[in-house]
């Protein structure tokens, strides 16, 4: 898990220095090795399809918003048996998944549903009188700030 990461993260580096933001979730990538695309050729074959998809974006804008509807409910039906495994007895981890996963269908952002699930399995930790770790701590204080700019600023 270390390995992927590091490679994760030295290949978000120079994206971020281009103004661009980087904003994945880095066990997509541990999630990918673990389906078995250890190679790196996955992203190849991915950044090549993503290449030619860009000929058929015209086309796209034909098709009327409404129609994508059903294809994202499949899609998000199938990342629901994802949760399967996630251990609902313990409250630590019940309440910020439950968090992520209704809150960004609602806001239509991945960055808000991963940033609450974030701060309140931050809260329930140190609620608990279990410390949680500086760099989960760290990020939660950042989603915090994140949060409270956009209330401040009526967005």
């Amino acid at each position: 898990m270390g390995r992927i990461l590091m490679v994760d993260g030295a290949a978000r580096s120079p994206v971020a220095s281009r103004g661009s933001a980087p904003n994945t979730v880095f066990l997509e990538s541990a999630a990918s090795v673990g389906e078995g695309a250890r190679t790196g050729l996955a992203s190849v074959v991915t950044g090549g399809l993503f290449l030619v998809a860009l000929l058929f974006t015209p086309l796209a804008t034909v098709v009327p918003a409404q129609a994508a509807a059903p294809a994202l409910v499949v899609i998000g039906g199938l990342m629901m048996t994802q949760i399967r495994r996630t251990p609902w007895q313990d409250t630590d981890f019940t309440i910020p998944v439950f968090l992520t996963v209704s809150i960004i269908p609602f806001t239509y952002s991945i960055t808000n549903g991963i940033g609450a699930g974030l701060v309140s399995y931050v809260v329930l930790r140190i609620c608990k009188g279990r410390w949680p770790g500086w760099l989960m701590t760290g990020l939660a204080l950042l989603f915090a700030v994140y949060f409270g700019v956009d209330l401040i600023s009526g967005t």
